[in-house]
């Protein structure tokens, strides 16, 4: 099973229940894992389930005086019975119980960002008794008030550090692909859309698998394309069998592809020849070696992907159904860079204008 199982699923009911606590101390002394557990009490997630389980954790002494540790509900509900008691009440959400609710599912079981789930609230509608700031928010996670997410819970932070990108390196391992130097102004300055950057993300060592994936530069559009190898033949048959797909449509669609010399990238004559017609489909240009910032928004995309699909997993046992879920994810995510709106949102009201 994968991560997005966690992200996918609505949580069932509100707080655990010492109930719920009884049947996790029994379910984790016979064995159960988190994620099992948490479909023994209906559909509850692994973080939850986890939490839950540090919440609750109590060292004992064996017969033979050694130490376990071990889950005890009745500790798990003593602390989160004082808890709600020391924070609720002088919190400015703290009356407002489906707010919290709201942010505690968007933040611990969906993955967003405090600045996704404020927006969320203004992109689908969304009517609580209490308004709060993006800031707020951050600082009740950093002081650990609310009872069922904390930072942890969240991506990695930015350093605010910048890259020089005027220190350009020359590529000296592909003399024929045509240089992201000869790419086209309005590509740089994202004056329209359809130009796009590719990538792959690969999964645990010895696993051949890999995801290709398609970044649009200007609408953050996401695709994401399960693929046996990474490898030049995998990397065309699958731009070949999305063209047979997307008809006429592909070559409006893509009119240009950004991507770096990885081995599996080089055939460009390939990638750009269409499988339907005389000519070519799109235009292929090569970042600089050792300069990812050429191709910043694959970079940040796939760092949204990694938070399902973490380094060292087996990216075969990912399914269509799965990667899809993770696809749908990031192209309904609210981007701030986009004024609030998500990749689809922003893709339709560039459609309709």
């Amino acid at each position: 099973m994968s991560q997005l199982n966690n992200t996918t699923k609505d949580r069932k009911g509100k707080h655990l229940t010492y109930e719920e606590r009884i049947k996790i101390e029994t379910l984790h002394k016979i064995g159960f894992k988190p994620r099992e557990i948490g479909k023994q009490l209906g559909g509850r997630s692994r973080k939850t389930i986890s939490r839950e389980l540090e919440r609750g954790k109590v060292k004992l002494l064996n017969s033979d005086l050694t130490e376990r540790v071990a889950y005890s509900a009745d500790i798990g509900q003593r602390i989160y019975n004082e808890n709600a008691t020391a924070k609720g009440p002088g919190l400015k959400i703290a009356k407002d119980h489906k707010l919290v609710e709201y942010l505690e599912k968007e933040i611990g079981e969906e993955d967003m960002s405090p600045y996704a789930a404020i927006q969320n609230i203004k992109n689908k509608n969304l009517e609580f008794n209490t308004s709060i700031s993006v800031k707020t928010i951050y600082n009740y996670l950093d002081s650990n008030l609310f009872l069922n997410i904390s930072n942890k819970d969240l991506p990695v932070k930015k350093t605010g550090k910048k890259r020089n990108h005027k220190k350009i390196r020359k590529a000296t391992n592909n003399t024929r692909g045509t240089s992201i130097a000869e790419r086209p102004e309005e590509v740089d300055k994202r004056e329209e859309t359809g130009h796009w950057e590719m990538d792959t993300v690969v999964g645990r060592r010895g696993s051949k698998c890999a995801l290709l994936v398609l970044s649009e530069r200007v609408t953050r559009k996401e695709l994401i394309i399960k693929i046996p190898s990474k490898s030049q033949v995998a990397v065309v048959n699958a731009l070949d069998k999305l063209e047979r797909k997307m008809k006429s449509d592909f070559t409006k669609t893509f009119k240009t592809i950004t991507c770096d010399n990885g081995c599996e990238n080089l055939d460009f004559e390939n990638i750009e020849r269409s499988v339907l017609k005389e000519g070519n489909r799109t235009r292929v240009y090569y970042a600089h070696p050792y300069s990812a910032w050429e191709r910043g928004t694959n970079e940040n995309i796939n760092k949204m992907i990694r938070r399902f699909i973490p380094k060292g997993a087996d990216i075969s046992k990912y399914t269509k159904k799965e990667l899809k879920r993770i696809e749908h994810w990031i192209n309904n995510y609210p981007r701030k860079i986009l004024d609030g709106m998500s990749a689809n949102m922003f893709e339709e009201m560039h459609r309709v204008a």
